[in-house]
């Protein structure tokens, strides 16, 4: 036997075994081609998950169209329906206090989106400059409020001093601002490109128009989504109107829709027509509840496709 001078034999490296031409590198199992089986579940569990969101909605649909006669015989909620009729829908908003409380949302929502988003925008865009006065402080401040706050009372005590019990401003000011759609705004406008604002600025454009036309056109992905989370917040809100309104023609109409679920009351004008027989009271709660998840359902898809690009550019990248 020969041996070659400068080698040892009993050291040998051990041969690495390379992958053929045609497999594929190794994975983590997550990432592995799932098998029929594991398909046909996850479709099982998809179509049970939707159908647990949907069949409630069917039923709150589907009664609020039915007449006392069809509810009558099904014993309350109706599965299956036989027959439309919009009796309920007609007398809601033939007038009277479901109307003016519809109204009441709706006035509510525009205005206080609009409030709470030029508070929000300005907010955000002073904090996402470095050089702004005080901005660290003021940022500090914010977060603060999200892990503290003072309280029913102290705010109760804070309206009423104000002298806002009573009057549609209480609906819109002590909720107005949210210190996390603030800083999501803000992480939005520090990913602008700095080149872009400096560039701007150097043709003499002041802080105002920066804003108004570089900025806010760069950011209506994130602006559309924001503006439906108050909008949103803004339609379903009751807890305000019940601490610091007592007149109920001032209601909004998620605090009618309680009313009427709880059976406090009844809306004038429905009354008689419920005691005589002539209409269920139970359409009259379906069909109000459909009247509240209205406007959600249909400008929620409006804005689906700003999700994506809004909320996860402003929150992650931020």
């Amino acid at each position: 036997m020969t041996a070659v001078l400068g080698t040892r034999p009993d050291r040998e490296e051990p041969r690495v075994k390379k992958p053929g031409r045609w497999s594929a590198p190794p994975r983590p199992v997550w990432e592995e081609e799932p098998s029929r089986a594991g398909r046909a579940g996850k479709g099982i569990a998809l179509g049970l998950a939707c159908l647990a969101i949907l069949f409630p909605l069917w039923i709150v649909i589907v009664t609020s169209l039915q007449s006392k006669k069809t509810i009558d015989e099904a014993g309350g909620l109706v599965v299956i329906p036989k027959g439309i009729t919009f009796v309920a829908y007609q007398e809601l908003l033939g007038g009277g206090q479901v109307q003016r409380a519809a109204l009441v949302s709706v006035g509510v929502t525009v205005a206080g989106t609009l409030f709470s988003m030029a508070v929000s925008v300005l907010c955000a865009y002073g904090l996402s400059r470095s050089g702004s006065l005080g901005h660290r402080w003021i940022l500090m401040t914010l977060l603060a409020t999200m892990f503290f706050g003072a309280g029913l009372i102290p705010t109760y005590l804070l309206v009423q001093a104000l002298g806002l019990t009573d009057t549609y401003l209480a609906l819109i000011l002590p909720s107005a601002v949210s210190v996390f759609n603030i800083l999501v705004l803000r992480a939005f406008f520090m990913n602008i490109s700095q080149e872009l604002v400096d560039s701007a600025r150097i043709d003499g454009a002041g802080e105002w128009r920066i804003l108004f036309r570089i900025v806010m056109p760069l950011s209506r992905a994130v602006v559309a989504v924001i503006s439906l989370f108050y909008a949103v917040g803004y339609w379903s809100a009751w807890f305000n109107a019940s601490i610091y309104l007592t007149d109920q023609d001032m209601m909004p109409l998620q605090n009618v829709m309680i009313q009427l679920v709880q059976k406090q009351e009844r809306p004038v004008g429905l009354s008689a027509q419920i005691n005589t027989g002539q209409l269920s009271p139970l359409a009259v709660q379906m069909a109000v509840m459909v009247l509240a998840l209205l406007p959600v359902a249909v400008l929620s898809p409006l804005v689906q496709k700003h999700f994506k690009k809004g909320m996860l550019t402003g929150a992650v990248k931020g």
